[in-house]
């Protein structure tokens, strides 16, 4: 399975057009392409900005959920975030709310070796300490993330029966056996809903930034400790566990749990996407020979 099709057409001359219909003084700055995901455009907007833009109507509503509550979050969670500047509306024969971020300088943690990911696991850890708070009622649902094992488990099923992955059936083996780890019973959780590695931003000093709230949501937390197999190495991943404190056995059962479904994610939907797809094999190895 490949990216989904783009529902619209994003160049840098649409772009700005709208630039200069809705933000006249960047207008004229340098605009380049630079990553296509399955739900947004990320265009860079001279050295400091950068130009997000859903490229499908389900990425619409996650932009908005981002306008909404991430400046909110990114006053408490201690690392950078993609915290809207300014936002853009509808024009120029393109549907729907987009948004002007900073850019950040750095690689994604995914193209950095997993052995080299060290220096990520206390400001991570941080982080998600000070983003895993009770979430309002008003917070943003995902059908998807956050939610019990029981509600995504035909889906999981589903995804590795179809595989032609060689380990699919170890994975629905684990899956099988994680499925009624008792759920979560604290209030819902703000959640991060895509902690992987091409969604950090590392640089010469760690962490840079944490990218990509279009998941945001609540729930769960386990959700998002999930990224102690998917972005980590044993030893890193032991170190995580023990930073965070005040999370019990069950969740961490739970957090392997979600590693499945985001390990059957991306070896089932990344055969255009070889970043994505490394992580994929990443998690797959670290789930079943740790």
């Amino acid at each position: 399975m490949r990216t989904p099709e783009a529902e619209v057409d994003v160049t840098p001359a649409l772009v700005r057009s709208l630039l200069h219909d809705q933000h006249p003084d960047l207008a004229d700055l340098p605009i380049e392409a630079v990553a296509h995901g399955w739900d947004n455009v990320l265009l860079r907007l001279g050295e400091r900005l950068c130009v997000r833009m859903p490229r499908r109507e389900a990425g619409a509503r996650l932009i908005v959920n981002e306008q909404r509550w991430l400046p909110e979050i990114a006053a408490r969670v201690g690392a950078p975030v993609p915290v809207p500047l300014r936002t853009g509306s509808p024009g120029r024969g393109y549907p729907w709310s987009w948004s002007i971020a900073p850019w950040f300088e750095g690689r994604t943690a995914a193209e950095a070796p997993v052995g080299e990911r060290g220096a990520l696991v206390e400001p991570l850890a941080l982080f998600l300490e000070r983003l895993h708070v009770p979430a309002p009622e008003e917070a943003p649902r995902n059908p998807v993330r956050g939610v019990p094992l029981r509600d995504r488990h035909a889906r999981i099923v589903e995804r590795l029966t179809g595989s032609s992955h060689p380990r699919a059936v170890e994975l629905l083996d684990l899956w099988n056996s994680l499925v009624d780890t008792p759920a979560w019973k604290g209030p819902a959780l703000w959640l991060h809903g895509d902690l992987h590695p091409a969604n950090v931003l590392v640089d010469d000093t760690g962490l840079a930034a944490v990218l990509d709230f279009g998941d945001l949501t609540s729930g769960d937390p386990a959700t998002d400790l999930a990224t102690a197999w998917t972005t980590f190495g044993p030893e890193d991943h032991a170190r995580l566990r023990d930073r965070i404190t005040g999370v019990d056995d069950h969740t961490w059962s739970r957090a392997r749990a979600w590693a499945v479904v985001y390990a059957s994610v991306l070896i089932t939907t990344t055969d255009d996407h070889p970043l994505l797809a490394a992580i994929g094999e990443h998690t797959v190895v670290r789930l079943l020979d740790p």
